[in-house]
């Protein structure tokens, strides 16, 4: 079953037939929201919005483990997480869909490992590769047979939050070689390795131009994040 975590702008599928919804508890606390388990054209889905149905749960604050845990125990076998981006290349312009193979962590004080002591052996996971190639390779494809593009490849400036990057931010990110810069790329990806799921395999709607540079165009962010059901509707066979 694939589960999708939705960013800002998706706290719901407009193309998913809701079955129940689910209200899990986790060693690690409450996830961002109860979990809605349905169907998109007949597959299975179960999805979860990062920030709360309500967008009330800033990027420092959410419950990255949790979230990861509960889907997991949903039995979710890979994972699709949705965010919204700024672009720190030139050339991409808000509205580009972009599948990343890359990210730099930048945040801080987050609970990023599930592993904290007491008798739970430590495992130090390979995170070469933080995102996984055969779903990442899927999604690009589901996103063709939708009719749309996407850059394939990236790298992922994760940022602290909530506020947004400064001038001279951006400007270092861009000489560390980051692509495009959000707030909750991370932990989540490490997270989602060490649970053993498939890993985050994020597609990216560019909402804005990078902080301090350029600002917002809104019509073109709106029609990146309402994409996303529509790549699930017409691209059954890729996303599988």
């Amino acid at each position: 079953m694939l589960a999708i975590i939705g960013g800002s702008g998706l706290t719901q599928l407009s193309n998913m037939e809701i079955e129940r919804r689910e209200v899990v508890r986790t060693p690690y606390g409450e996830p961002s929201g109860a979990l809605a388990f349905g169907r998109v054209c007949d597959e299975p889905v179960v999805f979860l919005a990062r920030h709360g149905y309500g967008h009330t749960i800033p990027p420092h604050l959410v419950n990255y483990r949790a979230n990861i845990w509960a889907l997991k125990q949903a039995k979710a076998t890979g994972i699709v997480s949705v965010a919204s981006v700024g672009g720190i290349r030139a050339d991409l312009a808000p509205g580009t869909l972009i599948v990343p193979n890359q990210i730099i962590d930048y945040t801080w004080g987050r609970k990023s490992t599930f592993f904290e002591g007491g008798d739970t052996p430590v495992r130090h996971i390979d995170f070469t590769e933080p995102y996984d190639e055969t779903l990442r390779h899927r999604l690009l494809a589901a996103i063709a047979a939708a009719g749309d593009s996407a850059m394939d490849g990236g790298v992922y400036a994760s940022t602290q939050g909530p506020r947004l990057e400064t001038a001279a931010e951006i400007d270092r990110l861009e000489r560390d070689g980051c692509d495009i810069v959000g707030m909750t790329g991370m932990p989540e990806a490490a997270l989602e390795l060490r649970r053993g799921a498939l890993v985050e395999r994020a597609r990216h709607p560019l909402r804005r131009h990078r902080a301090g540079v350029a600002g917002v165009h809104g019509a073109r962010a709106r029609r990146a994040g309402g994409a996303v059901p529509c790549l699930i509707d017409r691209s059954r066979s890729a996303m599988r």
